[in-house]
């Protein structure tokens, strides 16, 4: 049964982690309350620049396609040690999407689309000036109070307040354990003809132009590139500047071409995490709840997921589909991916800043030896390993299928196998009634989806996907579309990627995660996944 929403879900943060989560929230019908603290939006600096496939494919459900068509599609990683290439790689996709792997584009125009499509979204408000100061939670609802004397009441509420976000934090009794990187890094975006580089991130390790020290360079749109230098301790930005230290830096790398300066600024890095993401009717997103080093692009590639899990978690629950409890899994599964995040980029941190004689020992070592094999460069040589999709292998939503078990986290560059718990791949697909959709994602944003391998198991025949899509519709009032493999498949590219086996169905949730790969799949079975993937108890569990 529906529950009470008459008060809109209140979004605290309108950076586009918040702006995701209020689009998202809308497109399941729900009133939203966008609330920031600024007076306006204030477009600073590029930030946040790369932005993957699965993030895009997110943003484009909410009609902020423009990001991925308007963003520099780079292929291509490049890793050097001082003057000389170790190896290269890219990325490959076990489907066919149309989308790229990955785009460079300056988080001040990601917010620019994004806020467009909040304009036009009628169930998104917008109060910009609301400084959140309070929140109070009772068994009905949370209360939010601003600092400039507004009240609003509201059943949940996603906090995407960023890294600054202590006062949340602090309301919710949050601690937010981690540490701060020593080691100074200068971004500067400048605009100049790079012939060669447009289509490439290029990573330096120990260059002539940086001795001791690492720098990055990635493609951006107009001829811009963002250029990260390691820089020592004590570094001063106004200094270097003022005595021409920083026209020689640049020109060490695009020698005597013009150039221009775009966005400057120095940064320390952050590893943290709260220990907790859901606090009774308030999810943490984003920087708010988790900060990584940002080799790897893996801040706001893992907060726009934060943004989705959350959204339809609450739909399902606040329209009666899925019980309370469905909101624990959020902690569960974006917590995961969030350790999963620092111990990736913590990695990277002390291959790129070693701590200890030893640990300069073994990078010294490892460079050298990549020197003379490439494929064990690329294998040992940690310079960032890019964001990918979180696996819910663990996830208490999964239907674990011990035929196909998750083979752990993939190479660099590689996707995981499709399995329970996987994200789905992309693929293109035709079906009668849907001209907009022409890739399988667009196909499960509206609820879960039931897909069948084209042959049934034995004793079923004609009557298999009948009696699963019944099975389907008796199991829950949310929405379910059951769908033949062979039926929407185009080309062979949905079933070259998931292989599936005669008597199977694949279950794959709203925000197209697979919850159960199930073989010889009968109506019981279909149930009991379902139930399972919407945190509903099964029959025998009830008794």
């Amino acid at each position: 049964m529906e529950r009470d929403m008459a008060n809109p879900v209140v979004v605290i943060g309108a950076g586009p982690v918040g702006q995701s989560a209020a689009l998202l929230l809308a497109r399941w019908g729900l009133d939203v309350t966008l609330l920031d603290q600024r007076p306006a939006r204030d477009a600073v600096g590029s930030k946040a620049i790369c932005q993957q496939r699965d993030v895009l494919d997110v943003w484009a459900s909410v009609g902020a396609g423009a990001i991925a068509d308007e963003g520099l599609t780079w292929t291509t990683a490049r890793t050097y040690h001082r003057d000389r290439e170790l190896f290269a790689w890219s990325f490959t996709d076990r489907g066919r999407s149309p989308l790229p792997p990955f785009v460079n584009i300056s988080q001040s125009r990601t917010e620019e689309i994004l806020d467009a499509c909040v304009a036009s979204a009628d169930r998104v408000e917008v109060r910009w000036g609301h400084e959140v100061d309070r929140l109070a939670q009772d068994a009905d609802g949370v209360t939010v109070t601003c600092a400039n004397g507004a009240v609003l009441r509201t059943p949940y509420v996603i906090a995407c307040t960023g890294a600054r976000g202590g006062v949340v934090r602090d309301a919710l009794g949050l601690e937010f354990p981690g540490e701060t990187f020593e080691d100074q890094f200068l971004i500067c975006d400048i605009k100049a003809d790079l012939p060669g580089w447009e289509a490439e991130r290029r990573f330096y390790f120990d260059p002539p132009w940086n001795p001791g020290r690492q720098v990055l360079i990635h493609p951006c749109p107009g001829s811009v590139f963002r250029i990260d230098w390691q820089v020592p301790p004590g570094f001063d930005l106004e200094a270097e500047e003022a005595d021409g230290g920083l026209d020689r830096r640049i020109r060490q790398i695009v020698g005597d071409r013009p150039y221009e300066v775009v966005w400057r600024s120095v940064y320390r890095f952050h590893s943290r995490l709260v220990d907790r993401m859901r606090v009774g009717r308030v999810l943490l997103a984003g920087d708010c709840a988790h900060l990584v080093a940002p080799f790897g692009a893996r801040g706001l590639n893992s907060g726009v997921p934060d943004a989705e899990n959350a959204a339809w978690k609450i739909a399902f629950v606040a329209r009666g589909w899925a019980p309370d409890t469905l909101l624990d899994t959020y902690h569960g599964e974006r917590h995961a991916a969030a350790r999963e995040n620092l111990d990736v980029t913590g990695a990277t941190m002390r291959f790129l800043v070693p701590q200890c004689e030893d640990e300069r020992r073994v990078r010294a070592a490892t460079l050298g030896a990549a020197s003379a094999d490439p494929a064990y460069g690329l294998r040992a040589v940690d310079s960032g390993r890019l964001a990918e999709p979180f696996w819910y292998v663990d996830s208490p939503l999964t239907t674990p299928a011990p035929d196909r078990p998750f083979g752990g986290r993939p190479a660099k560059g590689q996707a995981a196998a499709p399995v329970p718990g996987v994200i789905l791949p992309d693929a293109p697909v035709a079906v009668s009634g849907r001209p907009d959709a022409t890739r399988v994602r667009q196909l499960l944003r509206a609820g879960f989806t039931v897909l069948l391998a084209d042959d049934a198991p034995h004793g079923y025949g004609d009557t298999w996907a009948d009696a699963l899509r019944d099975a389907a519709r008796a199991a829950t009032d949310a929405p379910v579309a059951t769908l033949r493999i062979g039926d929407i498949d185009v080309d062979g590219a949905l079933a070259a990627a998931l292989a599936p086996r005669p008597g199977d169905a694949w279950i794959v949730r709203p925000d197209a995660h697979i919850a159960a790969v199930l073989p010889d799949a009968d109506p019981d079975a279909v149930t009991r996944a379902l139930r399972t993937a919407l945190g509903q108890p099964t029959p025998a569990e009830v008794s």
